[in-house]
């Protein structure tokens, strides 16, 4: 995949992720902020003062994933995001993540 394809993909994902996490808040559902930052990074951070962090990285052509829970490595397969190491859905693992580190059951769709 070119880089260009990626970039494309990649972007399309976080802006989904960042709608995601905008209905989340909008419900009252949770106390997190969110920021897209510049070069494909969403900062979520949370009350605890812990975060998770999204971001593209190109060279590898994935989206990368770091929690309190560990990094996670995802690839664009057949319109998905898949898990390099466990091939579970990027919004799954994103769920859990926020989940945890919120203490509220949270589902990104």
């Amino acid at each position: 995949m070119e880089e260009r394809e990626f970039l494309v993909l990649a972007d399309a994902q976080l802006a989904r992720l960042e709608t995601g996490l905008e209905k989340l808040v909008d419900a009252g559902e949770v106390d997190l902020d969110y920021e897209l930052k510049p070069g494909g990074i969403i900062e979520i951070a949370f009350a605890d003062d812990s975060k998770v962090i999204v971001n593209r990285h190109a060279a590898a052509r994935e989206i990368w994933v770091a929690a309190r829970s560990g990094g996670f490595h995802f690839k664009p397969e057949a319109g998905r995001w898949i898990g390099t190491r466990d091939g579970q859905d990027l919004a799954a693992v994103l769920s859990r993540c926020l989940s945890e580190q919120s203490g509220v059951t949270l589902r990104l769709d």
